[in-house]
């Protein structure tokens, strides 16, 4: 202590304030006895509550198709295929195609959340102190950077494979052939496979950033002594 204040005092003798409070906030932290470890497996053990409470909700169904936080709409390039197909009386074949769309991804998520969770297991964060001060998704937004790459590949044979499960691959076969034997219209051929697995893995890291977001800002939130203990430093 005699040192810190000694360091404190010379200091006022050749810097300004901005300077002197620079020193002050490199000096040591007394008090807080939370190590560096402790915040990554806080941070770890709050990304596996947004898996366990939130992203099995997108499990369920309607999880995706009744959720506007994740449902997924069709791509730009479809959306003329979904107009055309209503305004000539086929709105219930577009609606239908829209659903399996959202039925692949609950599908999915099933089946994929274990890649989840070993993903946040394995997840080394480089400074666990600045992501747990940063902002309310910032540990959500760290696992995206970390993992999004290797969980696509993981991730998008389950989405193909879901596509055939709930017979997303049948309704969409016969909606395009449906819209490209309509006169007039420019044919299509997307991969759906592709933007739905993008889409997919947006909506998981979504509800993760929701459950982040209410343990940084809700006390309540916080049910283990760890969430509580190193949570209370960003408060």
């Amino acid at each position: 202590m005699k040192k810190k204040i000694l360091i404190l005092l010379l200091s006022l003798s050749f810097m300004a304030c901005g300077e002197l409070q620079q020193v002050i906030n490199q000096l040591p932290q007394e008090g807080t006895g939370i190590s560096n470890l402790e915040i990554a497996q806080g941070l770890r053990e709050a990304l596996n509550m947004g898996i366990e409470k939130q992203v099995s909700k997108l499990t369920m169904t309607d999880g995706f198709y009744k959720n506007d936080l994740v449902k997924i709409l069709l791509p730009e390039e479809l959306q003329k295929v979904d107009k055309t197909l209503r305004d000539v009386g086929l709105g219930s074949l577009a609606d239908e195609g829209l659903k399996v769309l959202n039925r692949a991804a609950e599908d999915a998520v099933g089946e994929a959340t274990p890649i989840f969770i070993d993903a946040v297991r394995n997840i080394t964060f480089s400074d666990a102190k600045n992501i747990l001060m940063g902002n309310d998704d910032a540990a959500t937004q760290y696992l995206t950077n970390a993992t999004h790459t290797a969980l696509y590949d993981k991730f998008n044979p389950v989405i193909k494979n879901s596509f055939q499960k709930v017979g997303a691959d049948e309704i969409w076969n016969n909606l395009i052939t449906r819209y490209n034997g309509l006169p007039l219209t420019k044919k299509v051929n997307p991969d759906l496979t592709d933007y739905v697995t993008n889409q997919a893995l947006d909506g998981v890291y979504t509800m993760i950033a929701v459950e982040e977001k209410e343990i940084r800002t809700k006390v309540a939130s916080r049910t283990t002594d760890l969430l509580r203990k190193i949570f209370t430093l960003q408060d």
